[in-house]
């Protein structure tokens, strides 16, 4: 069990609070959602979640095997419903590895990616395009 506190501050900001470490994120609604979009918004965390949590699950696979994931990058592009009700419809992610991940660890990687939490806990409807580059 972890507890996170939210505090609401006004003018469409949350701070919340991480309480185990005391780490803080600030929220802000989306200009196109009556907010002025100065930084994440609650959506945009759970596109960043879906990002590091794909990349964390692929970062124990490969320390197993010594394998470093070290300078990997994820890209996710959120993009929100046109109708009513207003969620997020699709996440485009994107996983771009390091160089010299051996070619037979590959789909193991990309296996253990589709074995991430936040992806198991989106609803289905949300369309979820994923894909992998790995240099060499």
């Amino acid at each position: 069990m972890v507890e996170i506190d939210i505090l609401y501050e006004g003018d469409l900001h949350c701070r919340i609070t991480h309480l185990p470490s005391q780490t803080q994120i600030l929220t802000d609604a989306p200009k196109d959602n009556q907010g002025r979009g100065e930084t994440f918004s609650a959506t945009d965390l759970v596109a960043a979640a879906l990002g590091s949590c794909m990349v964390s699950m692929m970062a124990i696979a490969a320390r197993r095997d010594g394998i470093r994931l070290d300078g990997s990058r994820v890209r996710v592009e959120k993009h929100m419903s046109q109708e009513p009700p207003r969620r997020i419809a699709k996440l485009v992610v994107r996983i771009d590895c390091v160089p010299g991940i051996p070619m037979e660890r590959r789909e193991a990687l990309e296996r253990a990616a589709h074995t991430c939490p936040v992806l198991k806990s989106l609803h289905p409807d949300i369309d979820i395009q994923l894909s992998f580059a790995f240099p060499d």
